[in-house]
């Protein structure tokens, strides 16, 4: 464990589109991102992914598989990204404070919200999901 912030992205893949949320405050000029948050106290990475997805969008999610990890090269965080599909529900701003927009993101789109691109393994896992 380390003492950086710990924080549970979840990666929503539905119908070939990826699940991105516009943050209500942009950090380090991250304006588009997974949707995700801290970890709270004894939750796991996939805990922290599902509960987040209801919180911020309500939309109920079941987390499938960790992706990876690593140190957020923007913002300093220690992020693990969790693959999670869809229970129920439709994706909207749920937590207004956090989440300003969401967006259901085809492949060519992805760039647009995510310029620098996403993390490799994130990438590499979407590439099974995502149409060309």
């Amino acid at each position: 464990m380390t003492d950086l912030p710990q924080v549970s992205m979840a990666v929503i893949v539905d119908g070939g589109r990826l699940l991105l949320i516009r943050r209500g405050t942009p950090e380090d000029g991250l304006v588009w991102a997974l949707l995700g948050g801290a970890m709270e106290p004894g939750e796991t990475a996939e805990q922290a992914a599902v509960r987040e997805a209801l919180e911020e969008t309500g939309l109920a999610v079941e987390a499938t598989r960790l992706l990876g990890e690593r140190v957020h090269p923007d913002t300093g965080r220690h992020i693990t990204y969790v693959a999670c599909t869809v229970l129920g529900g439709s994706a909207g701003v749920a937590s207004p404070r956090e989440v300003s927009a969401v967006v259901w993101a085809g492949r060519d789109e992805v760039p647009r919200y995510v310029p620098r691109g996403l993390y490799p393994p994130v990438q590499a896992y979407l590439d099974g999901f995502l149409p060309q």
